[in-house]
């Protein structure tokens, strides 16, 4: 993965149940992840526990920041261009894995309230006071969908995306929760 601008992406996922506690999720390691980006696997390869990752409440993966997405934070940091601010998260069912020249996801979900959406913004401490930029969405779901790939963009529909991630699929069901969170640390 990039860092250029020293900028670390985190996306942390998690399930809700109906019943108000936390779903066990895949949690994949490094070397699930390699595999997944070269397209060696896919995020509905079997999770193999000890091997590729382990079983926890909240999946937390690396992104990567888009070309269209490093051009997008260039904008808004001088004003030079029209980006709009970066606050809408997608999900989808995409498998292909995350490439800088991504400028949408491959297979982004519109239905069972999964479609993409206005996200909660924050500013966090990470090293110093206010460094970290934050998304936090919780999408109710309505319907059955094994979630692959989210990432953040700057408008309702079409705009610019700033990040994309493949991972092992999440699946939920009607009255889950999907609480998709993004964290962009400038240091």
């Amino acid at each position: 993965m990039r860092a250029r601008f020293r900028i670390k992406q985190n996306i942390d996922i998690r399930v809700l149940g109906k019943n108000g506690t936390y779903k066990s999720i895949f949690n994949p390691n490094k070397l699930f992840a390699f595999l997944l980006n070269k397209g060696i696997v896919s995020p509905h390869f079997p999770k193999i526990p000890f091997l590729l990752g382990r079983k926890d409440t909240v999946m937390s993966i690396s992104n990567l920041i888009t070309n269209a997405g490093f051009a997008g934070v260039a904008s808004r940091l001088n004003g030079s261009g029209a980006e709009a601010a970066f606050t809408y998260i997608a999900v989808g069912t995409g498998t292909t894995g995350a490439a800088v020249g991504n400028t949408t996801l491959e297979t982004e979900t519109t239905d069972s309230g999964l479609a993409r959406a206005s996200a909660t913004a924050s500013r966090e401490t990470t090293d110093v006071t206010n460094d970290t930029a934050q998304l936090l969405k919780e999408f109710t779901v309505t319907g059955t969908v094994a979630v692959t790939e989210s990432g953040v963009l700057n408008a309702a529909s079409a705009g610019v995306l700033l990040n994309r991630q493949v991972f092992a699929a999440v699946n939920v069901v009607s009255g889950d929760v999907l609480s998709i969170t993004h964290k962009f640390d400038l240091d």
